[in-house]
């Protein structure tokens, strides 16, 4: 009930203030009772009065007194404390004191550059003059948050809450203004897809845009009023248009648009893909586009490439579409997808074998296996960049083994997809050699027998059994994850693939059969053979 007592706001006082702002930081009432007589007494313009004072004079002791001062109000981590403090009379006086820590050699920068280089850049003006000023001071809070008093100690951790809670709350003010708005976001969008608009001006465009939807993404109260809003500007294919463009800026923030909503409203994205799909014959859509960023050259600075995949993974995964489509329509969903667009995918895998020679030699198993070889020596010269789309494309492909699995199955049959596949475990690039292998693996832990059928009469262990042979004596991780494969083929007791590698590599595996998988791939191979012979018996 009773203020607290301040002592006088002068230059000879400053210790005692400073001693008083730090005494009262573990006592929430005391924080409280300060905070309350700082703002009734227009203590902090007093204190940056002083402040002004000290600079002139260069008073170096008064400059680390006020910088102890400010931070520990600071630290008192009160709302009514902020907006005082970061209004445009004080903002300035309050990083000038934050320049003179202690600990540093030099005084900071934080004026200059709040006035020289951190320039608010309107990408569309802004009429409300109070909303404009709130931007501002949410801007300066930030630049405190991040960059003036990034390392809190552990101890210090839960002081600025507070501050975090009033960054948050100005931004959900701005947006939820932004948003009353009826002309600012149609003008935003108009700006996006307008031919004339300069390549830089959609690019900071893309920047706010970015910011705008990651916040509001992130308040679930309201998050489908803003998805109803976005739906009736035409989100999604202006999404999909800035997708397609060549700047990779533009490229990369609409990339992590579309992130956010696969994030936080895979429905809504599904939904639209399987429209598209319904709709459209056309290259020119959603799913075709982040495929093609997939399967093209990616983008490292962007670090995008993983990213497209998780968004991929997410528009055709059945489970995941069970919210808004009945089983018959994911079924057509499936089927349009392994029509149009799986090949789209594959491209890169199914290019390493030329369609010509491949038809001419696909019934003869020597000379097929002669070209197969003979592509592994060209692929061995492939850069890194290639190695890693065909990774994303076999981990996607792997994801389609087990959640498509009926279409997946006939498409692999089809195509062969699994030789060409097994082709890469000849690569220099062993993370490469490892999908591809992971891919068979996923194959052959489905158990299914048209799958094992496949494998044995296109004879499809033998690169596996060769990367065995070839790293018998080291141990890596190529090694032991073809150990697994057959460990697994052990255990499950697959006898039917059991039988094939016995009978066409015993010879081959007899220089490892040290390795207990091996002699115990061998005992159920006999012992299932003693079962036939007494069964004929």
């Amino acid at each position: 009930s009773n203020l607290m007592n301040l002592p006088t706001c002068e230059l000879h006082t400053l210790g005692e203030i400073a001693d008083l702002v730090t005494s009262v930081r573990l006592s929430r009432i005391r924080k409280q009772k300060l905070a309350l007589a700082l703002k009734n007494e227009g203590y902090i313009p007093k204190l940056l009065q002083l402040f002004q004072v000290c600079e002139s004079v260069k008073n170096t002791k008064g400059l680390h007194l006020l910088f102890d001062i400010v931070r520990g109000i600071l630290y008192l981590d009160k709302a009514i404390l902020f907006e005082v403090m970061f209004s445009d009379e004080c903002i300035l006086g309050v990083v000038g004191c934050l320049e003179y820590d202690p600990c540093l050699a030099q005084p900071g920068w934080h004026r200059e550059f709040l006035t020289k280089t951190a320039k608010l850049q309107e990408v569309i003006p802004i009429r409300d003059p109070e909303l404009r000023q709130k931007i501002r001071q949410t801007s300066r809070a930030q630049y405190i948050q991040a960059i003036i008093m990034p390392n809190v100690s552990d101890f210090e951790e839960g002081f600025l809450s507070t501050l975090n809670s009033f960054i948050s709350s100005s931004k959900e003010k701005i947006l939820h203004e932004l948003q009353k708005d009826e002309e600012f976001l149609p003008e935003v969008f108009a700006q996006l897809t307008n031919e004339a608009t300069a390549g830089e001006q959609r690019c900071e465009l893309m920047k706010f845009f970015k910011e705008f939807c990651a916040f509001s993404f992130m308040l679930p109260e309201k998050r489908d009023e803003f998805l109803q809003t976005l739906a009736k500007l035409g989100f999604l294919p202006t999404l999909e248009m800035l997708m397609g463009m060549d700047d990779l800026q533009v490229r990369s923030a609409a990339r992590d648009i579309l992130s956010y909503l696969v994030e936080f409203s895979p429905a809504t994205v599904q939904e639209f893909v399987m429209q598209e799909a319904r709709q459209s014959e056309n290259d020119t859509q959603l799913i075709v586009e982040v495929i093609e960023q997939i399967t093209c050259s990616p983008d490292p600075e962007f670090g995008g490439d993983n990213q497209l995949t998780e968004i991929l993974r997410v528009l055709i995964d059945p489970e995941k579409m069970l919210a808004t489509a009945s089983n018959l329509e994911i079924f057509e969903f499936l089927d349009i997808f392994y029509d149009r667009y799986i090949h789209i995918l594959t491209a890169p895998l199914l290019a390493d074998t030329s369609e010509e020679w491949y038809e001419i030699v696909y019934f003869d198993s020597t000379l097929f296996n002669f070209f197969v070889q003979l592509k592994a020596l060209i692929f061995l010269v492939e850069n890194y960049q290639t190695a890693e789309i065909l990774a994303s494309v076999l981990e996607l492909l792997s994801f389609c083994v087990e959640r498509h699995k009926y279409h997946m199955k006939i498409y692999i049959v089809k195509n062969d997809l699994l030789r060409r596949t097994l082709v890469l475990m000849k690569s220099n690039h062993k993370f490469l050699a490892l999908c591809a292998l992971r891919f068979m693996r996923r194959i052959i832990g489905l158990k299914d027998e048209l799958y094992n059928h496949y494998i044995t009469l296109g004879n499809l262990f033998e690169p596996v059994v060769n990367a065995v042979l070839d790293n018998r004596n080291r141990c890596n991780l190529l090694k032991s994850a073809s150990m697994e494969l057959f460990e697994f083929i052990r255990k499950e007791d697959i006898q039917f693939l059991i039988a094939h590698i016995f009978e066409n590599f015993s010879d081959a595996l007899e220089s490892v059969k040290y390795i207990h998988t091996f002699q115990g791939l061998k005992t159920k191979y006999e012992q299932e053979k003693d079962r036939q012979n007494e069964k004929l018996n």
